[in-house]
């Protein structure tokens, strides 16, 4: 689940931040600070509700709980994510704005390469470098959101093991999801440090 969100989150907030930056002061950039301000706001367990109401309830397209196919997994995985798609983009923009006033991206668009070419080959490559450092740091972020996008949505994974771990004082599960979910996320920083 947290995979999902992490996939989720890369997918859609670069482009986001990136779009937001080039375009700094349109409705576009006005309509990401809105949603990174709501997104960062809105707690996991009630944008999850919501969805549910929304999507599963009234729209009746997704399910509302459960681990079958592709379609039990969009809800939980969009929950998880949407948090993480609000502070990435809003990161993601910054350092594009940063990248975007740098003298080597003056001298390529002087040189006469094409905004695309400009945009993708040099700055954005260079805007990266901040947001893989956050996405490494978000992935403690995803480890425990998966717990109560977990059990919100009644999903039968690592988060779900836990709580019901801990309600029936399963201390050495509980003491292994523990051990397991801090070697992730120190392994997951070392190779994003590196």
């Amino acid at each position: 689940l947290a995979a999902a969100a992490l996939l989720i989150t890369i997918v859609v907030s670069v482009p986001l931040g990136a779009v937001a930056a080039i375009r700094k002061g349109s409705w576009i950039d006005s309509l990401l600070s809105g949603f990174a301000l709501i997104g960062q706001s809105v707690p996991v367990f009630w944008l999850g509700i919501m969805l549910i109401l929304i999507f599963s309830v009234h729209l009746r397209w997704l399910p509302t709980s459960g681990q079958g196919g592709l379609q039990h997994l969009v809800l939980p995985a969009v929950t998880l994510a949407a948090a993480q798609v609000a502070l990435v983009a809003r990161i993601m923009r910054s350092s594009m704005l940063e990248v975007i006033r740098q003298d080597y991206i003056r001298t390529a668009r002087a040189k006469g390469l094409s905004e695309t070419s400009v945009v993708v080959g040099h700055a954005l490559r260079n805007a990266l470098a901040p947001v893989v450092t956050v996405l490494g740091l978000q992935i403690g972020n995803l480890l425990g959101g998966a717990i109560i996008t977990e059990t919100v949505f009644g999903w039968p994974g690592a988060g779900n093991l836990l709580v019901n771990s801990i309600g029936a004082r399963d201390y050495p599960v509980v003491q292994a999801m523990i051990v397991i979910s801090a070697l992730v996320f120190v392994v997951t920083n070392l190779i994003v440090d590196i």
